[in-house]
């Protein structure tokens, strides 16, 4: 049975923004203030009458969180800290240890030093649970320990970290971080360049653009634009960096909304960099938002062949709006349209399932692009050439939530030493082992087949009898047993996401696009289309 969303919910922010026909508005604006009138009561009653003493602050983060959660997941209250966080997302600079670190209860685990900064000068490695910072034990903190690790520039800070089983200290002297939009470009061979585009924050367009030119001066003719893992980000940037590619003037965006200030259309501004470069953009499960703006584009003006694996998906715009104390409330305001008018949303948060899970959408729309290529909306950005070693499944969401690749590459580092990039081999012995340790964990996760069965199982409906139910069972066991099986079907899918991860410990981000440029399924395949300018043309027209 679907739920549907209540109606109300959504009118504190769209009433408040924009004036409606007047009697709507009344109306809407009389269930407002009687809302908000039973809530103020409600919570000064409960706090002042609760048996035991309570948090009005923890209360209300409780509150908001929850009623926002009908929402979609784009749609956040943002604390102070949340704000400082938001703002350093967009301008790619902040000052700190130069880490990604992972929150945990009680730790946090080091993701990823980025090579030159702070943590990794100090020492750190991917993989260290920090469990101490300064005086303060993770454990006991009761906000995101993180925050403790950034700072001003030269101040220094003290952690505690397990390692292998091993507890190590560390004195990390912060400094300022820039987080570059393209942190790697080179030739992947004498005609053909590569950018790796990682984000959308304020650098992006320039960043590329600079790239775009040093690789034309050394030769290049075609270019692969990797968007693979990259979440989004500006909307601005996106419009300029497909700018980039195609003449001023063209639609690349039209955003829908209830308030109709929202509506707008985004067209480029500027002459572009080069409009005739033959270019194909690389993206994958990952690949969100601003990057689904740029390929799905770019694929609608027929301007680029996209490869890889299906987008994300996310079609939805935000914008923050300020509130008091210096908090801010980012909220979805519209959803975009891609030049040939498709919306790529592949989750459908306003009608969910009996369990309150967003449906995903499965009825697509056909689209054309301006040659007359067919397109769908509803379900991301499909690529006009697949690379199946980029596609995922339950599986391998499930390895990697668990994270099973991640602390499996943190074993494998410190039990094998690779000078160089170039020598990097990871064997079928490897990978058994790997699949030993996977199995060892024994971590969990449901295939829809599994999902269907047990409903099936344990529903109400008594013309099933025991002969049938007994089959239903020998069915989940088979599924179980297929689940092992799974780890050798999809090998190279599992096997690439090690790789990644691995190769990152011993020689960066930097080393790992290297490796890239001559063993990347996508990038070879990119690299050979490009080499056949009729093939490449074909495939546009």
């Amino acid at each position: 049975m679907k739920r549907l969303i209540k109606k109300q919910v959504l009118i504190p922010v769209l009433a408040l923004a924009v004036l409606v026909g007047a009697s709507s508005f009344k109306s809407d604006f009389f269930e407002i203030a009687k809302q908000i009138e039973i809530f103020t009561t409600l919570f000064k009653e409960l706090n002042m009458n609760y048996v035991d003493e309570t948090n009005p602050a923890e209360l209300m983060d409780s509150a908001i969180k929850n009623m926002l959660s009908e929402l979609d997941p784009y749609t956040q209250f943002l604390n102070e800290q949340d704000v400082e966080s938001y703002k350093i997302n967009n301008s790619g600079e902040y000052s700190g240890i130069g880490a990604l670190v992972r929150s945990y209860e009680n730790k946090l685990v080091v993701v990823e030093p980025y090579q030159g900064y702070a943590a990794d000068k100090a020492g750190l490695k991917a993989g260290d649970e920090i469990i101490k910072i300064g005086e303060t034990l993770v454990a006991d903190f009761d906000d995101n320990a993180g925050e403790l690790l950034k700072g001003a520039n030269n101040s220094s800070v003290d952690v505690t970290f397990l390692r292998q089983g091993e507890t190590k200290t560390a004195t990390i002297t912060r400094e300022g971080v820039e987080v570059d939009a393209v942190p790697f470009y080179d030739m992947i061979d004498d005609k053909t360049g590569y950018i790796v585009l990682s984000r959308f924050n304020r650098k992006a367009s320039k960043q590329t653009q600079l790239a775009m030119q040093d690789l034309k001066g050394q030769g290049a003719e075609r270019l692969v634009l990797d968007l693979r893992g990259n979440p989004g980000g500006l909307l601005s940037e996106a419009i300029n960096v497909t700018n980039l590619f195609v003449p001023k003037g063209e639609l690349i965006v039209t955003t829908k909304s209830k308030v109709k200030k929202f509506n707008q259309e985004y067209r480029t501004k500027n002459k572009p960099e080069d409009e005739a470069i033959p270019l194909v953009v690389l993206i994958d499960g990952k690949s969100a938002s601003a990057s689904e703006i740029v390929s799905g584009g770019l694929q609608d003006l027929d301007r680029a062949v996209i490869v890889g694996a299906r987008s994300f998906g996310k079609g939805l715009v935000q914008r923050p709006l300020k509130l008091t104390y210096g908090t801010q409330l980012k909220v979805t305001i519209s959803r975009y349209y891609t030049p040939s008018g498709r919306c790529i949303q592949s989750l459908d948060y306003w009608n969910r399932d009996a369990q309150g899970n967003a449906v995903r959408n499965t009825d697509f729309k056909e689209f054309t692009t301006r040659n007359g290529r067919k397109v769908w909306d509803g379900g991301g950005v499909m690529p006009d050439i697949t690379i199946e070693s980029l596609k995922t499944n339950s599986l391998i969401d499930a390895l990697e939530e668990n994270n099973i690749v991640f602390d499996f590459a943190t074993d494998y580092f410190y039990d094998h030493n690779f000078d160089s990039v170039e020598n990097f081999n990871f064997s079928d012995g490897d990978y058994n082992a790997f699949k030993t340790y996977a199995q060892e964990q024994n971590f969990s996760y449901q295939t829809k087949t599994e999902k269907l069965l047990e409903e099936s199982m344990n529903g109400d409906d008594t013309l099933l009898g025991g002969d049938v139910q007994e089959k239903y069972k020998d069915l989940l066991l088979a599924v179980n047993r297929g689940k092992i099986t799974a780890l050798d079907t999809f090998k190279k899918e599992i096997q690439k996401k090690l790789e990644d991860e691995i190769i990152a410990r011993y020689f960066y981000r930097d080393g790992l696009y290297k490796y890239y440029l001559t063993h990347d399924d996508a990038i070879l395949t990119a690299k050979e289309l490009l080499a056949d300018s009729s093939k490449y043309a074909a495939i546009l027209k």
